[in-house]
């Protein structure tokens, strides 16, 4: 019974090495993440007589090239959640001291008093990996989209106050981003009212039918309203004035075009999984949102049951008991996937907001909840979890 205790930061890792009942075979030492340091601690660890299980805390993506190195050997490699293990390390420590070499120590000592309940890693599949990936990077890139759109709204809140109302910004489903392609062409105010009604509207027409939006004549004429009514703080003569607005919808398109190419990217690593056909024909989940939900949940087999899946939304409710009294009010745990959280969530609300039909149970249940009492909020969360209950054993026939 061996112990190898890996606590890992950018770049190296600080290994430790134990035996039951505190017996060091190894001091603390460290090891860079290159092929020469992780070739002489497998070497290290080849010598070593015992059953060897490595453990590490999950780290972002620091831990994943001795992850996948000792995986590749054959380790046993068993990845700690780091909420456990900080709660582990303070039961476990009176002084409260944190060095490298001290965490490596109660990271392996961690190993020998959980040996038999060690879970092995196991790797997801390469799509899964993927789509995992993909779908981080979207939250990202959808997080500049936001700070893009602001920061053209805000200059066309100089230019065009009001114009934000008549237009829709990026859209998911169809790439395009109505906002911006307005603002490119009409960029200011004195661009519309320097011609008359009747030339704007035909020249809107034309613009309408070039980007495949609806021709609306009517739409036109508000937009115009708007224009001879509106009063822009910046000059159109002002040379920078047409600049500024114009790389503004450049930043936000470039970010629009990354997110339509991973999106797209996805969609098609969600199609090849045998599960797609069943969750796309879910309640609320769109093609947009099932391959986000996919990449979040990953494979449900690796889930021992539908509340694991639950807990690992972070939407269970821990039980709280001490003597005669039994809680009832509680609040989610919030110890989970956030992302999952939020994309649960919006296929709640397009599910509310798109009216299911009379059968769907997810769609009844949130109504259910809504009529004794709670919050829109808090129905929907009640819904979220019934949906990932449904999930799970609907994703888990298509495997058996």
């Amino acid at each position: 019974m061996i112990s190898v205790g890996v606590d890992v930061s950018k770049g190296k890792s600080t290994v430790c090495i134990l035996k039951p009942y505190g017996e060091i075979v190894c001091s603390p030492f460290e090891v860079q993440h290159v092929e020469k340091d992780l070739d002489d601690l497998d070497g290290l660890l080849q010598k070593l007589d015992g059953e060897i299980r490595v453990v590490m805390e999950a780290t972002g993506i620091y831990h994943l090239p001795v992850l996948t190195f000792l995986e590749e050997k054959g380790y046993f490699v068993s990845v700690i959640n780091p909420f456990a293990m900080k709660k582990y390390a303070k039961d476990n420590s009176i002084r409260g001291a944190k060095t490298d070499k001290l965490d490596s120590t109660i990271i392996a000592n961690y190993g020998i008093d959980k040996w038999f309940k060690l879970q092995k890693h196991e790797s997801d599949e390469k799509t899964y990996a993927e789509l995992k990936l993909l779908g981080r990077r979207y939250r990202y890139y959808m997080e500049l989209h936001v700070k893009a759109l602001q920061e053209l709204t805000h200059i066309l809140d100089y230019t065009m106050p009001g114009i934000k109302k008549i237009f829709n910004s990026w859209d998911e489903a169809s790439g395009k981003d109505k906002l911006s392609d307005f603002a490119e062409r009409f960029w200011h105010y004195d661009v519309i009212t320097e011609q008359s009604l009747d030339d704007f509207v035909e020249e809107y027409l034309v613009w309408a039918e070039e980007k495949k939006y609806h021709r609306s004549r009517s739409k036109a004429e508000t937009v115009y309203e708007l224009a001879s009514d509106g009063i822009p703080t910046l000059s159109s003569s002002t040379p920078s004035t047409k600049m500024l607005v114009q790389e503004a919808v450049s930043v936000l398109r470039a970010v629009d075009s990354s997110l339509s190419h991973i999106l797209s990217r996805m969609k098609d690593l969600a199609k090849s999984l045998p599960e797609y056909t069943t969750v796309r024909a879910m309640g609320g989940v769109g093609e947009v949102l099932a391959p986000k939900l996919i990449a979040e949940i990953g494979d449900v087999r690796r889930l021992h049951s539908a509340k694991a899946l639950i807990a690992w939304a972070g939407i269970d409710p821990p039980p709280y008991e001490s003597g005669q009294f039994v809680g009832s009010k509680r609040r989610i745990t919030k110890r989970g996937s956030s992302t999952l959280r939020k994309v649960g969530y919006e296929v709640m609300r397009v599910l509310k907001s798109h009216k299911a039909p009379e059968d769907d149970v997810v769609y009844n249940y949130i109504l259910k909840k809504e009529s004794e009492g709670k919050d829109k909020k808090h129905a929907k969360i009640a819904g979220l979890n019934k949906f990932l209950r449904i999930y799970y054993a609907r994703v888990m026939e298509v495997y058996h």
